[in-house]
């Protein structure tokens, strides 16, 4: 066996920027000779995690879920399956760099159909084949972590472009799902390689210098235009520009805020002429937003998020901010509620069943009371 030489022990290389899966599918000629190869000179053992016959045995029982089979009959089906193709040889052999670890799963066509089965019919297969031609962008990897996130499990798009200037720090991790081990990690490039874990043949570009004025046409147009921009930067004049550059581009853009449940959305894709932030803010000069004073920020701020809507504790924060704290507050629990919010609007948005500006709240504080 082709495994029999590789050691089951997990070494790291997870200071490298690498966040891109290697394929190997052993039923090809060249793929088998280079990961015979590839696997002979590597440094360090491997860890292999092969649970392929318990992906095929749930492949044939999600092919005729009415029809109760022993698992006698299981297995023959799987036998039958494979028509004579070597278990090792079948699907497609997936190599971790970062972490070492290569994984046995079957290849894209059937990963794809298991692995979304039990969206069906919340998320039908023709819904879900349309969304996999989506590009969606999300700037800013804090909040926007748990959005992309989200978005991969439900294979919410085909395509992910995530950008983020920051590494991981420890005070981050209020919000941010991943482990300590991550610290000092582009933000990043720890929410690619979660999305490679949960799902190596979504596609994922990472942009780490986050965005800038230099950048941002080849995050929005390089490959194919994307079809929906998640702000969820912190920089006031990257939100600016991302919006300009969207409108520009007719992108509609999606922003969570984490308070009060409150989702905004912009369809500059319908209406090309409409306002930045529904007209809240003036169309401000984006290097004038660079040299605001602490208090003009502020102020900046809560025109953006339109004051009489912000939650009390928000409001208190926010003065705090540069005195008693270095930043606004996030919560876990209201980033969550985003990445739901986020995911479950985009996808509407993109599916063309939800067509609308505006301002929505799903504020809990009002709902369970």
């Amino acid at each position: 066996m082709i495994t029999d030489n590789l050691k089951f022990i997990n070494t790291s290389n997870t200071f490298s920027d690498n966040y891109t899966p290697l394929f190997f599918r052993l039923n090809q000629t060249e793929d088998r000779n280079i990961f015979n190869d590839f696997f002979s000179k590597i440094a360090h053992p491997v860890t292999v995690y092969d649970q392929i016959d318990i992906q095929l045995q749930e492949l044939i029982k999600i092919k005729s879920p009415s029809e109760k089979k022993t698992k006698k009959q299981i297995q023959e089906a799987v036998k039958t399956h494979l028509n004579h193709t070597i278990k090792e040889e079948y699907g497609v052999w997936v190599y971790y760099p970062w972490s070492n670890i290569l994984v046995h799963i079957l290849d894209e066509e059937e990963f794809i159909e298991l692995r979304t089965n039990r969206n069906l019919y919340k998320i039908t297969r023709e819904e879900r084949d349309k969304l996999a031609q989506k590009k969606i962008g999300v700037v800013g990897m804090s909040v926007g972590q748990s959005i992309a996130i989200a978005l991969a499990m439900e294979r919410g798009c085909g395509e992910l472009r995530l950008a983020d200037f920051d590494h991981l720090e420890l005070s981050n991790l209020n919000r941010i799902k991943t482990g300590i081990e991550n610290l000092g990690i582009s933000k990043a490039v720890i929410a690619a390689r979660e999305i490679a874990r949960l799902d190596p043949f979504i596609k994922v570009n990472c942009y780490l210098d986050g965005i800038t004025e230099d950048n941002i046409e080849d995050f929005l147009l390089s490959g194919g235009k994307i079809d929906l921009l998640i702000e969820e930067c912190d920089s006031l004049d990257i939100k600016i520009l991302c919006r300009q550059k969207a409108r520009e581009h007719k992108i509609p853009v999606l922003m969570d805020t984490n308070d009060r449940g409150m989702i905004d959305i912009e369809r500059f894709d319908l209406e090309p002429n409409r306002p930045l932030l529904h007209g809240m803010v003036d169309e401000i000069n984006v290097a004038r937003l660079k040299t605001l004073s602490p208090q003009e920020r502020l102020s900046f701020v809560m025109s953006l998020l339109d004051e009489k809507n912000v939650s009390e504790s928000l409001k208190s924060s926010m003065k705090e901010i540069g005195k008693t704290i270095t930043t606004w507050p996030q919560l876990a629990s209201s980033v969550i509620l985003g990445a739901a919010l986020a995911a479950d609007t985009s996808r509407r948005i993109l599916l063309n069943q939800f067509n609308k500006s505006g301002r929505y709240f799903v504020d809990l504080k009002e709902i369970i009371y």
